[in-house]
């Protein structure tokens, strides 16, 4: 490995990494090389496929990202019902972070990303459909009863969410600053409201089972609920098993059309 970063250096002609204790980091240079790099393997790996499956949408391949709440609460129906016509499809899935979901979007390494509205960084990106997502405080009915916005525990994902971050700002707008708790993960976050340990902000959807049963209920905030829809992002020109699946959503799940390819 080190010979084949030497020679890689030697070709790029600048240093791409240095040492960091006893282990190696990526310079500036490296890390700018690495991002392209990335993109170029990503762009390849999906030339390849589209190659191979040619026109037929029916046997081709589409990897989906989606954001942890989108792929713990949104999707397992919709991919099933969408594998159930159209079984062929070689359907590949990466769930995560807002975060690190864009960046694998960004990367080529996706064909079609499911979350919020694009990060102003991530380029080339083009929404195909959304579908209407409210974001709601819920708090389990005891410490509802007795909320303060300014004590009550607040229960927060890990960074590079973007519920995290939708939370800070409507904390921010309300000039409130309450103790924190971060869980990492939305059925933890979820789990934890449930059982008292704070409120939170949450899709209605993702909690439509607690609220309906009464273990948890809605604190109406100032400026709540959020209205954030979902949005289906591909690339500019992404592969016909893909535009298949965004029109699945359309037709079959409740999604609305923008601009499908």
């Amino acid at each position: 490995m080190s010979a084949a970063l030497a020679a890689l250096a030697r070709e790029v002609r600048v240093p791409l990494v240095e040492r960091q204790g006893r282990g190696l980091r990526l310079t500036g240079p490296g890390r700018a090389y690495a991002g392209y790099a990335r993109q170029i393997l990503g762009l390849h790996d999906e030339a390849l496929a589209v190659a191979r499956s040619g026109p037929d949408a029916e046997r081709g391949r589409v990897r989906v990202a989606a954001v942890t709440t989108a792929g713990e609460h949104l999707l397992p129906s919709a991919l099933a019902s969408f594998l159930g016509a159209h079984p062929a499809v070689d359907l590949r899935l990466e769930v995560g972070s807002s975060e690190r979901m864009w960046a694998m979007f960004a990367a080529h390494e996706a064909d079609l990303m499911i979350g919020g509205r694009p990060p102003a960084h991530v380029a080339g990106s083009l929404i195909t459909a959304t579908r209407a997502n409210l974001l709601v405080v819920v708090a389990a009915p005891a410490v509802a009863d007795r909320f303060d916005l300014a004590a009550t525990r607040w229960l927060q994902r890990e960074a590079g969410s973007a519920t995290r971050a939708h939370g800070e700002a409507l904390l921010s707008g309300l000039e409130a600053d309450p103790p924190r708790l971060t869980l990492g993960s939305n059925g933890a976050v979820i789990a934890g409201a449930v059982a008292g340990l704070g409120a939170t902000l949450a899709p209605r959807e993702a909690v439509r089972q607690q609220l309906r049963d009464g273990a948890l209920a809605e604190i109406p905030l100032p400026g709540t609920p959020l209205r954030r829809p979902w949005c289906a992002v591909t690339h500019p020109e992404p592969p016909p098993s893909a535009v298949l699946l965004v029109r699945h959503l359309v037709t079959s799940e409740g999604w609305r059309a923008r601009t499908l390819p």
